[in-house]
């Protein structure tokens, strides 16, 4: 896969309009769009649909967690959209409702593991007994047992985790920051090439693009650093 290929751009934005200038100015530089609450919430899954017929990807950042019916129509009703990716939380029932809902699509569904914003601590108050690495390990287990696509997961846990589930299933890491970009609310991060060199099929990033003064250029650098990995 080619380096620009590996790049996913958040339209982490308030509204749809803005969305779609960040869209045109990047043009041809970038073919991947990842839409999550953010703008799924100000209109923004007619976008999504508008993309995927335009030719773009679309990764519909949803990390789906319901009672498994819900979840399934959900699933059902996504996969008719044409978009590429959704997530869906890493929780058995949840991705086992996601898997038979998608069948006889071209959805690919990835399961979040663990949040990147999320270390020991934050798991430990929120009252679950392994840590991070641990829990991450245990859900790529599950996730690969019950036919799930791919995982998403911090590039920091990306080498362990190819190690368990192998080259079959798709690794996209979220808390990707360049060098000197900050890290925001983000606890668990890597720069590009240290991602891709981690494992990581396809890379996420928002605010160190969609915020930047010049967009193109911070895409161009971000894909550079990724081909000389």
């Amino acid at each position: 896969m080619q380096a620009r290929d590996r790049l996913i751009v958040a339209l982490d934005l308030d509204d749809v309009r803005a969305a779609e200038t960040m869209v045109e100015r990047l043009g041809d530089a970038v073919s991947f769009y990842k839409i999550g609450y953010q703008l799924a919430f100000a209109g923004g899954l007619p976008l999504a649909s508008a993309l995927a017929r335009a030719r773009k990807r679309v990764f519909l950042d949803m990390k789906l967690h319901d009672i498994g019916n819900t979840v399934a129509r959900g699933v059902a009703n996504v996969a008719r959209m044409g978009v590429d990716f959704l997530t869906v939380h890493a929780y058995p029932q949840t991705m086992r409702a996601a898997v038979e809902a998608r069948a006889g699509s071209d959805l690919k569904l990835l399961a979040v593991t663990v949040l990147t914003s999320y270390d020991d601590g934050d798991l430990s108050e929120a009252g679950f007994a392994l840590g991070v690495e641990a829990l991450a390990q245990k859900r790529a287990a599950q996730a690969r047992a019950l036919g799930v696509d791919g995982l998403v997961c911090s590039p920091l846990e990306a080498a362990a985790l190819r190690a368990t589930v192998g080259r079959d299933m798709l690794l996209v890491t979220p808390g990707i920051r360049p060098q000197e970009s900050a890290a925001g609310d983000q606890k668990r991060t890597l720069t590009p090439s240290a991602a891709v060199a981690a494992g990581a099929d396809y890379l996420v990033v928002g605010r160190p693009i969609v915020q930047a003064s010049d967009p193109n250029a911070a895409v161009e650098a971000i894909v550079a650093e990724m081909a000389a990995t």
